[in-house]
């Protein structure tokens, strides 16, 4: 597929606001018009927080290869760290098409799970590495969902595919070590702490920093999407080339 588009001015960034939660004054306001179709302030949000999400969760698995004690845990992070190189691989891919910077951390909330398991040990660890996770990849799903069914851009549609099924087998894996407390953690998922905007937002990379890769197991089978060849949002191809994009209200 040919180079993005030029995009307008709205899109250049994710803005000081967006985190974890929604928090958008807008979200669906249309900040760029591309080739694979309208991208709004939610559509954008949501490629970053599939970022950030593998900006955590990929060393959480890379932590309970080393601390895991059961057979469960030992199995879900291997999902965790398969399953996030593969989505970010795809988010690294179409973040430049769509004009969106990608943050580099987590937002504090998330560094602060990671901050909690490396202090855990034993069965302690086990238990809350499965149940974090549960809590968190629950909390997610139903924004992926609300994201493919709503979007109208054909690249972030392809990642809501992917980040679907991955949430979905990583919310599988953790149910199947034995460890949740539903009640608990259900009522967590759903009656999340009021936290400010600066804890739950990923902060935006140092201008000319590197951008952090999260490299595929050697036996990965989580692959990234194929998003080659895709058109706009509408279905209507353009054999590849860019149209003149459209005004779109600052």
């Amino acid at each position: 597929m040919g180079g993005a588009m030029a995009l307008t001015l709205g899109a250049l960034a994710y803005p000081s606001m967006l985190g974890v939660n929604t928090v958008s004054s807008s979200p669906t306001r249309v900040i760029a018009n591309t080739q694979w179709g309208p991208l709004t302030e939610s559509d954008r949000d949501f490629v970053v927080k599939v970022r950030a999400a593998g900006l955590w969760e990929y060393p959480v698995g890379q932590i309970g290869l080393q601390k895991g004690t059961s057979k469960g845990v030992l199995e879900a992070s291997k999902h965790l760290i398969d399953g996030h190189a593969a989505l970010d691989t795809t988010c690294r891919k179409i973040a430049p098409m769509l004009n969106i910077t990608l943050p580099n951390i987590a937002s504090p909330q998330q560094e602060g799970f990671v901050t909690q398991l490396k202090a855990d040990t034993g069965k302690k660890f086990d238990t809350d590495f499965a149940n974090i996770l549960r809590m968190t990849h629950g909390s997610i799903f139903n924004t992926v969902a609300k994201i493919r069914s709503t979007t109208k851009n054909s690249l972030v549609r392809a990642l809501a595919d992917q980040a679907n099924d991955t949430v979905l087998d990583h919310i599988t894996v953790m149910e199947k070590t034995g460890l949740v407390d539903f009640d608990q953690t259900l009522f967590q998922q759903t009656t999340p702490p009021k936290l400010p905007d600066s804890a739950v937002t990923p902060p935006p990379p140092p201008a000319g920093q590197p951008e952090v890769v999260l490299t595929p197991p050697p036996n990965a089978t989580s692959t990234p999407v194929n998003i080659d060849g895709l058109s706009g949002g509408n279905g209507g191809g353009n054999g590849g080339a860019a149209p003149a994009p459209s005004p779109t209200a600052p």
